[in-house]
C-alpha cells in the first residue's frame, strides 16, 4: 500500500485558550485532491494554518514521510508545502511578474534548473496575468488577484498545494474559471488540499472529502459519494442551490 503524502492524526489547534480543532484525523494521497467542507467556524482555515506552521498545534503531521513536529513555516515551505491564503496576501505595490518571481524562492534556493520557466506555465494557466504582467498587483480585480495568488504558490513547485476558500468574494463566472484551473492541475497530477464553503464546486473537483463541524470530522468519503449523501445535500448543497451557487 502506498504511503499517503500527508497524514494527520489527533490534530488539536486554536487561538489562545480557545481550542478550534479537537483531534482531526485525515490523509491525502499523492496526486489526489482532498476537500474539507463545513460551515463558518468549523475549523477549516485553522487546519491549514496548523499544517503550514502559522499557528501552534498538537498531534501528528507527517508530510512526504517526514514528521513536521517542531518545524518552522519556512522549513515546511522548503519541504514543498504551499498555501494560498484566504486574503491572498499579495505584494500589492509590486508588478504581477515580480510577485511571481518572489514565489519562486523555494525553487531558487533548491537550485531547481530553469525554475524561471514556471512563469510561462503560470501564464499558460492564466493568460490574463500575462497581459497584466507589468501591472501593480494592487490594481488587479478580485479574480485576477486570486489567479496571481495561485500562480505565485505554483512558482514554488510545491508537492502539496493548499487552497483556503479560493472562491470567496468572486463572481460566479470567475469561480467557474478558478475551479476549472484546479481541475486542470488535478489532471496534471498536482496534490491539492482544498478548503471551501462552496461544497458543490469543491465536491465536483475533489477525489475525497471530509465534512468538518465544530473542530472535528463528522463525515468522510469519496467526493462523488458525499455529493449524494442526504445529510450533505440537506446541510450544504441544498443551501447552495437556494443561494444560486
Amino acid at each position: 500500500m502506498t504511503t499517503p503524502l500527508l497524514q494527520v492524526a489527533g490534530l488539536h489547534a486554536g487561538y489562545g485558550r480557545a481550542e478550534v480543532l479537537t483531534g482531526l484525523d485525515f490523509e491525502l494521497a499523492q496526486g489526489q485532491v482532498v476537500t474539507l467542507i463545513g460551515p463558518n467556524g468549523a475549523g477549516k482555515s485553522t487546519t491549514l494554518a496548523a499544517l503550514m506552521g502559522v499557528i501552534g498545534a498538537r498531534g501528528r503531521i507527517v508530510f512526504d514521510g517526514q514528521d513536521l513536529a517542531g518545524s518552522t513555516l519556512e522549513e515546511r515551505v522548503m519541504l514543498g508545502l504551499a498555501l494560498v491564503p484566504e486574503k491572498r496576501e499579495l505584494f500589492t505595490t509590486m508588478p504581477v511578474q515580480d510577485n511571481l518571481i518572489l514565489g519562486g524562492y523555494r525553487a531558487m534556493k533548491l537550485r531547481v534548473p530553469n525554475w524561471q520557466r514556471e512563469i510561462e506555465r503560470v501564464y499558460e494557466l492564466f493568460p490574463r496575468l500575462k497581459e497584466r504582467r507589468s501591472q501593480l498587483a494592487g490594481t488587479l480585480s478580485g479574480g485576477e488577484r486570486q489567479m496571481l495568488a495561485l500562480g505565485r504558490a505554483l512558482m514554488s513547485t510545491p508537492k502539496l498545494l493548499m487552497l483556503d476558500e479560493p472562491s470567496l468574494g468572486l463572481a460566479p463566472l470567475v469561480v467557474r474559471d478558478i475551479f476549472s484551473t484546479i481541475d486542470r492541475l488535478r489532471q496534471q497530477g498536482m496534490s491539492i488540499l482544498l478548503v471551501e464553503q462552496n461544497a458543490r464546486a469543491a465536491l465536483e473537483v475533489a477525489d475525497h472529502g471530509y465534512v468538518l463541524e465544530t473542530g472535528s470530522i463528522v463525515l468522510e468519503g469519496p467526493a462523488a459519494q458525499l455529493a449524494h449523501d442526504p445529510r450533505v445535500i440537506e446541510t450544504y448543497l441544498g443551501s447552495a442551490i437556494e443561494k444560486g451557487a
